[in-house]
């Protein structure tokens, strides 16, 4: 988080020296706060969930409400998506405030015990703040990127910075220009990945069941994607999946990137091979 921050003021300060720099920090600040009180709302009404009730959802509801009980944990808001796409997210700022949002195709494809655990890897999530620190991390990456095409557009016109832009180091700019975005967006996707193997362990302890999540991944990673021909989904559109794809238990979009550098989550693969390897009793 940190390195991001230092990202983002630098290469305000590349635009506007010492007062871009300012305001590229107040930028951060800004953009963290609403990323703070609103990024749950937000992520509820891109995937177009609704409250659920414990008359439709009684299962939902005893899972979750026992696993708030062993993490010691207030009950969080549970929501369900209409996507046929099985998957599931936590949001909110603290455990105070925070969600659960469950796509109906989850509901549908996994057994109890496998459901269990994945409403115990984003119980995990809750207890640990991640949502907090992913969409802070996001929402900074995201300030960075936008940062950056200001400079290019700079560039362009011959407008950034102080002076005749012939007398400024236009190489540096054009290297932080491109690289600053992409290091950012590094950081964002290394700092996601961490915390997936965190909740993996976190819920194998609240369920004693390490291998309940492990057939509900293994189930997960072999359903259809968006992008892919199996999908049929048509209530969830696959850009507001990619927009909040990290905050998924599994990677909601087709493909793997480059290296895994790219990815938002780690390989499906090696987490399953971490939980077959826990022993918890």
């Amino acid at each position: 988080m940190g390195i991001l921050t230092v990202l983002l003021v630098v290469i305000g300060g590349v635009i506007g020296g010492r007062g871009g720099a300012m305001i590229a920090l107040i930028i951060g600040i800004v953009m963290n706060g609403a990323s703070y009180f609103f990024s749950d709302q937000i992520a509820i009404s891109m995937v177009g969930a609704k409250p659920a009730t414990e008359q439709d959802h009684p299962e939902l509801f005893t899972l979750v409400r026992h696993l708030a009980t062993r993490a010691g944990l207030p009950m969080p808001k549970l929501y369900v998506s209409p996507a046929d796409q099985p998957n599931a997210f936590a949001t909110g700022r603290n455990p105070q405030h925070a969600a659960i949002v469950v796509n109906q195709g989850l509901v549908r494809m996994l057994t109890q015990r496998e459901l269990a655990g994945v409403l115990a890897h984003e119980m995990s999530h809750i207890r640990h703040r991640d949502i907090l620190i992913a969409s802070m991390a996001a929402t900074l990456a995201g300030a960075i990127t936008w940062i950056a095409q200001m400079l290019q557009w700079g560039m362009f016109w011959g407008e950034v910075g102080n002076g005749n832009r012939r007398d400024q180091n236009w190489i540096a700019d054009l290297a932080l220009m491109i690289l600053a975005p992409i290091a950012a967006t590094m950081i964002q996707l290394a700092i996601s990945r961490s915390r997936e193997y965190k909740a993996d362990a976190g819920a194998a302890h609240l369920t004693l069941d390490p291998d309940g999540l492990a057939d509900a991944l293994a189930k997960l990673d072999h359903a259809p994607r968006f992008g892919t021909s199996r999908d049929r989904s048509t209530r969830q559109q696959p850009t507001a999946a990619a927009a909040m794809a990290h905050m998924y238990i599994v990677n909601p979009l087709r493909g793997q990137q480059l290296a895994g550098l790219f990815s938002t989550h780690p390989s499906t693969e090696e987490r399953i091979r971490r939980l077959r390897l826990m022993r918890i009793g």
